[in-house]
């Protein structure tokens, strides 16, 4: 029903990170599941309610064959910057998986940069990188991710590729 994401709407976080390099996840925000049921189902037929202060969301979309609301629900977790609205975005979002909206993010393989590919500092007894990346491309194919490019921004090498045998 949803089509597979594209580059430019799935984003970059670093999980972990040591001196030696980091590895990373791939994630989606609020505003691309937005705009992916505006352009699939419209933007008069979804609708989004949160529960439980917010810990849960509903996303319901319209069956036009059925006539009536179609349910999907997920809770979200919260973020470490404006909890509140953390927890809203998070429970969205994981209710938008439910419908299918970026599920392919959960076959990514794992993201591994080394050092000499990133910029990494110290500060106290943890490490760090200012260094932004980016999805350059990405293949899909059922649902799977068999194809992955990231790029450094601030160097604008390619410093990963993954190509599924």
């Amino acid at each position: 029903m949803f089509r597979d994401l594209k580059p430019d709407e799935i984003e970059i976080r670093v999980a972990s990170i040591t001196e030696k390099g980091a590895s990373f996840l791939l994630y989606k925000n609020a505003r691309c599941d937005m705009n992916i049921l505006d352009e699939t189902v419209g933007n008069m037929h979804w609708q989004r309610h949160h529960l439980k202060d917010n810990a849960n969301c509903i996303v319901s979309i319209y069956c036009t064959e059925k006539k009536e609301w179609v349910q999907k629900e997920d809770t979200g977790a919260e973020s470490f910057t404006e909890k509140a609205k953390g927890l809203a975005s998070d429970s969205f979002k994981r209710a938008c998986f439910n419908w299918g909206i970026g599920r392919e993010l959960y076959t990514a393989p794992f993201i591994y940069i080394n050092k000499d590919k990133m910029k990494i500092e110290k500060r106290g007894d943890k490490y760090s990188t200012f260094d932004k990346f980016e999805v350059e491309a990405i293949k899909v194919e059922k649902g799977i991710i068999t194809g992955l490019a990231i790029i450094n921004l601030k160097t604008r090498d390619r410093v990963f590729t993954y190509a599924k045998k």
